[in-house]
């Protein structure tokens, strides 16, 4: 099985009530769930400002979601008229920019992050000087994948058995022990597929080796798990302990990237119950606040194997913006605010496909005009571009959620549409 660690220091410090098995539990009203950030937590009332590390997508469709309720935002990002940017006042520097960082807290009540790959530093710094109630220490775990397995397994939740690899010789030895095909990581960098090489033959071992060790970071073999089918919960732990989860979403990859995400997801009641209590485990056992994803692997006869974990909103939960009685990015800001979190009930099924850059042109045109399919399938498509400047193919440029009675008629219209056909070809459904 994969290799131990020391479950002491990477569970968080946690007075909390327990929480039902479907994830909807909350601690006792004003409980102080101070968890690594060591802050007392705070009610910043709609009115407040909120400063986003990170000014792309996912930050755009925060500041969207908080505008409607009455916060202000501004973003820390180098990119010049990012996607945030275009809706929120922007900072333009770089993450590990101190100063920059420490005009953002100048100017905001409280701090979020929209991607785990900001300065780890820069958040540490800021937990010292500012309101950051997700504090900084479950961004350092998550941005490492040995940590953050480690991690995992002190919450109680099942991990694919790995390995630490840290010579051509170590990798050998892992793969006689795990097996092939194995999945070989580094254990820093690397979204949507990069900084992985999956192998297959004994005969791959010094190349895959070579390749993966120019990133100078540690590296990780994971024994390669056949699942069923791949899944995501997000949780919402607010600051002052209160917990939900939304329903499992599931999840259909093509070359590496997100393609749908089906929910409900067709998997076992018992399954997705299972799979919700352990997204709810893992925020508790980390001391997350704010969103958590947990990405998980459902095997044949219904097991669960958590894969990584994203300490922010995630695409697998952009169904949530129509389909849900509160969108993912509304509850993150209610929980890093010290709000009420709001009901994470499914209003709709829904099925979210993401529009890539070759995607953009054919969605915004069959989209610009009455669309006779979508009302014979009785489906309702709502489109979210995010402002990105150029349309690169395999680029995430938007996605739309595909409102419908079944998952199936939204299925039938992404199909039937034709945009997504390279994908469709290759996806399994």
């Amino acid at each position: 099985m994969s290799q131990g660690s020391d479950k002491a220091g990477v569970r968080a410090e946690n007075n909390e009530a327990g929480n039902n098995a479907a994830g909807q539990g909350a601690a006792g009203a004003g409980a102080a769930v101070t968890g690594k950030n060591g802050h007392t937590p705070r009610l910043i009332a709609p009115g407040g400002t909120i400063g986003i590390l990170g000014g792309g997508q996912l930050g755009r469709m925060l500041a969207n979601a908080g505008s409607a309720m009455g916060y202000r935002f501004v973003a820390l990002d180098p990119t010049p008229d990012c996607p945030m940017g275009q809706v929120s006042r922007q900072i333009t520097a770089a993450y590990d920019d101190e100063a920059a960082a420490r005009e953002l807290a100048a100017q905001c009540d409280v701090i979020t992050y929209e991607f785990e790959n900001v300065d780890a530093g820069v958040a540490a710094m800021l937990t010292k000087e500012a309101y950051v109630p997700q504090g900084s220490a479950l961004l350092h775990t998550t941005q490492h994948r040995l940590r953050e397995k480690r991690a995992i397994e002190a919450a109680g939740a099942t991990v694919a058995p790995y390995r630490e690899i840290t010579s051509v010789e170590s990798l050998a030895q892992a793969v006689s022990e795990l097996g092939l095909p194995a999945v070989f990581k580094t254990a820093t960098g690397g979204y949507d597929g990069k900084g992985q090489w999956v192998i297959r033959s004994a005969d791959e071992i010094e190349e895959a080796y070579a390749t993966l060790s120019k990133a100078g970071t540690e590296l990780v073999l994971e024994q390669f798990i056949p699942f069923q089918k791949e899944i995501s919960v997000i949780a919402a732990r607010s600051s002052n302990g209160e917990i939900k989860a939304f329903p499992a979403a599931e999840n259909i990859h093509v070359n590496n990237i997100l393609h749908l995400s089906i929910v409900p997801a067709r998997i076992e009641a018992s399954v997705a119950e299972e799979a919700e209590r352990l997204a709810v485990a893992i925020a508790e056992g980390l001391g997350a606040v704010g969103l958590i994803a947990v990405e998980m692997f459902v095997t044949e006869d219904g097991r669960l194997f958590v894969n990584e974990l994203a300490p922010r909103p995630h695409n697998s939960g952009h169904y949530t913006m129509e389909a849900s009685k509160t969108s993912q990015f509304e509850q993150h800001i209610r929980a890093i605010c010290g709000l009420p979190l709001g009901d994470a009930g499914l209003l709709t099924p829904v099925v979210m496909v993401n529009v890539l850059g070759q995607h953009v042109e054919p969605t915004v045109a069959r989209l610009s005009i009455r669309d006779e399919a979508a009302e014979d399938l009785g489906v309702t498509p709502k489109l979210h571009l995010y402002g990105k400047k150029d349309a690169v193919k395999g680029r995430k440029m938007g996605h739309v959620n595909v409102l419908a009675d079944s998952t199936e008629a939204a299925l039938r219209w992404i199909e039937e549409s034709g945009i997504w056909n390279e994908e469709n070809k290759s996806r399994k459904v």
